[in-house]
């Protein structure tokens, strides 16, 4: 096999193949083999006609059909001797074949194109610092014993640590009951951070049988325009009930904890460092992603269309999958693929940008750093070192463990400036109100 590669561009490369007919001569009488099974000739059953008769009467045919799929089984073949990296689908621009004589053809594909890298250390960049509030961690307890509350008939309302069920009509400016604008028997919880304020206050001292009138007003944006809608209602209370949380005893911290916590103050300890453990994940995410953003700014190019396209179309393919996994009503593949377009491009920007910068770097994942981490996972899995390897080969874990050691290697070499996280959420919030207020 004859194998010549041409270099079109800094991302495309074409490879042209060369093969005798004695090459592609047992993939040709395999083809026969297959052919025959289906093809029925006079007197003679199906599958079982000679094949001198064959070759006479359909050989040219059925080896032109052949040579296609030859010329693309023989292309991986070339990819695998010559260690070619396509990153895009291959597209077959040329074929010749001469029965008895040759075949030969040319495959264009993209490649990674060789970048001269600038800017990538000593950048400077923020990284939120998240501090853990005592409400934080109150607010988590309440979630965490919900399920054990339990609800007392009580004669009214006293405060917010109360329950009301209340049938609601919608009347208008005049105070006038609204046709078609009744639900009864709504449940709402008072302790409720989102609960209408309104209703809240105005619920306070009331009794089964009361009512109380309270508005909601409905924002939102159409373009620059801001859209206010006021809806007037009134309630009818037909039931009221305390809120009964349980005494946080030893018993109960435990059974919440699943035996990590016995008091008060180490239940208090324990979900204060989750949180924590949660907030450091983030707050490192972010690094990252600010990290990476700048680096692929100061390194604009153009990524080749075929490979962004490849990676745009593994991303739909794995919001299909999820949405099939997780039964998601109505999957909108055209939103989907609308959504990823920008971040396919930045992704295969980055990629483009990782394997240059693990080049220029002599950045490596050896295969001793794959067998370490076989052998580690052996011991707990069961499954040979080197199963595992193979695996890891197969499921693109080298290409992980790279990323991984150059986004290390990029904080190594990063000025990193740690920020107040709830100043710089404030400051967002300020901004996004003076933008719209404008």
């Amino acid at each position: 096999m004859e194998i010549k590669v041409n270099q079109l561009s800094d991302s495309q490369q074409e490879v042209e193949v060369s093969l005798t007919y004695n090459e592609i001569l047992p993939d040709i009488e395999k083809a026969y083999q297959d052919e025959r099974k289906s093809i029925s000739i006079d007197g003679f059953r199906k599958g079982k006609a000679p094949m001198s008769m064959i070759k006479k009467l359909y050989g040219e045919a059925i080896e032109y059909k052949a040579s296609e799929d030859i010329a693309n089984k023989k292309f991986w073949d070339a990819v695998d001797e010559k260690e070619l990296k396509p990153i895009s689908t291959p597209q077959m621009t040329d074929i010749n074949f001469e029965p008895g004589s040759k075949l030969t053809f040319k495959v264009k594909y993209d490649i990674k194109p060789k970048l001269e890298l600038k800017n990538y250390k000593g950048i400077e960049v923020e990284k939120p610092v998240f501090t853990v509030k005592d409400e934080e961690v109150e607010r988590e307890i309440d979630f965490l014993i919900k399920p054990m509350i339990k609800f007392e008939s009580a004669e009214s309302v006293e405060n917010n640590n109360f329950r009301i069920t209340v049938n609601l009509q919608r009347i208008d400016n005049d105070g006038v009951p609204m046709v078609g604008s009744r639900s009864d028997n709504i449940l709402v919880d008072l302790s409720d951070e989102k609960v209408n304020l309104q209703i809240k206050e105005n619920a306070q001292g009331k009794k089964t049988g009361d009512t109380f009138n309270f508005t909601f007003v409905d924002e939102h944006y159409h373009g620059e325009d801001l859209h206010k809608e006021e809806f007037n209602y009134i309630a009818e209370l037909t039931k009221v009930e305390k809120i009964v949380k349980p005494e946080l005893t030893e018993e109960v911290i435990k059974k919440l904890t699943k035996d990590k916590a016995s008091t008060t103050e180490e239940l208090h300890a324990y979900l204060k460092s989750n949180i924590e453990e949660y907030y450091t994940k983030q707050s490192d995410e972010i690094l990252t992603n600010n990290l990476l953003g700048e680096i692929v700014k100061n390194n604009e190019f153009t990524a080749p269309a075929g490979y962004v396209a490849s990676v745009h179309r593994r991303m739909v393919e794995l919001e299909r999958e999820n949405a099939k996994r997780y039964k998601t009503p109505g999957f909108d593949e055209k939103a989907v693929a609308e959504y990823y377009k920008p971040r396919a491009e930045w992704n295969a920007k980055w990629q483009i940008i990782l394997e240059n910068l693990a080049e220029a770097e002599s950045i490596k994942v050896e295969e001793s750093e794959l067998e370490e981490l076989a052998k580690t996972e052996s011991g707990s899995t069961g499954i040979s070192v080197a199963k595992l390897v193979k695996y890891y080969k197969d499921s693109n874990r080298p290409e992980m463990l790279l990323e991984e050691k150059v986004i290390k290697f990029l904080k190594e070499n990063a000025k990193i400036k740690e920020v107040d996280a709830d100043k710089i959420i404030k400051e967002k919030k300020e901004h996004s109100h003076e933008e719209h207020s404008h």
